[in-house]
């Protein structure tokens, strides 16, 4: 069954006419971070995170909710299939927050590869607090300005790539990856450890994200944080599940759903 490209273009606010061309990969990669926010209250709250497509569009689409990479770029993928592109899945060992780039980490996160006449390029609409807005060109080392910061792919060890994300003045590595094709049942090993697994982040912690013109959301359990581009940055502690419940609503557009499961795991955090 096809992906419902009706209801994903409205969900992003995507009004042109797609082809398989680069202008409409990065009108797409730039609108779906903004509209679909990263997220993990389904993990968070104990909940199934199922990876079939009917269960994405629903969620994703319809509920008013988000994902975390394994979602996003798997519905991102269909999209981009759909819409003709030659795209494939990748994996990548995540070192955002290591205290070295050569950590020794799960392949626990999905990024896509696009095949363009302009060459190969790396979309990735899943990454959390740095997620990319716009698809990069797999140059090594070169400096590619997005809509938010700069991102550059340098090489690694052993034929590995890192992924880099210009913070201030600093480069922060996202994540390392080579171009070793990943299965829908890789996606599915992994999804099931980072959503299962009792001290996998996403069990242990809230994390939500947003990235919308100007400006960066982030919500890391109780905290909260706005950044905006070239300018300050602001950041506060939430007091209450009602205040928790109106961020998600209102800052990152997230339906939260008013079951107990939901509300018991908002719960541990006060």
């Amino acid at each position: 069954m096809p992906i419902d490209l009706k209801a994903y273009f409205q969900r992003i606010g995507y009004d042109g006419r797609p082809a398989a061309t680069l202008d409409t990969l990065r009108a797409l990669h730039g609108l779906h971070p903004a509209a679909i926010p990263f997220e993990n209250l389904s993990s968070f709250a104990a909940l199934p995170v199922p990876l079939d497509l009917p269960s994405l569009e629903q969620k994703l689409l319809r509920d008013a909710r988000g994902g975390y990479c394994f979602e996003q770029n798997t519905l991102f993928l269909e999209v981009l299939q759909a819409l003709g592109f030659r795209v494939s899945a990748l994996g990548a060992r995540v070192l955002w927050g290591q205290p070295a780039d050569d950590a020794i980490t799960p392949r626990s996160h999905a990024l896509l590869k696009v095949e363009l006449p302009e060459g190969t390029y790396l979309a990735d609409v899943g990454f959390g607090v740095m997620v990319l807005t716009a698809p990069l060109k797999l140059e090594l080392d070169t400096v590619q300005p997005t809509p938010h910061e700069a991102f550059r792919v340098i090489r690694g060890a052993e034929g590995e790539m890192r992924m880099q994300a210009q913070v201030r003045d600093d480069w922060k590595t996202l994540y390392r990856f080579d171009l070793t094709p990943a299965f829908p049942v890789d996606y599915e090993v992994s999804n099931w450890y980072v959503s299962t697994y009792p001290s996998s982040h996403f069990r242990t912690g809230l994390m939500i994200a947003r990235a919308v013109p100007g400006r960066r959301y982030g919500l890391r359990n109780r905290s909260f944080s706005i950044h905006n581009l070239g300018g300050e940055s602001s950041q506060r502690e939430l007091a209450t599940v009602a205040e928790l419940v109106q961020v998600l609503e209102r800052d990152f557009g997230i339906r939260v759903p008013r079951t107990t499961e939901m509300y018991a795991a908002f719960q541990r955090l006060f």
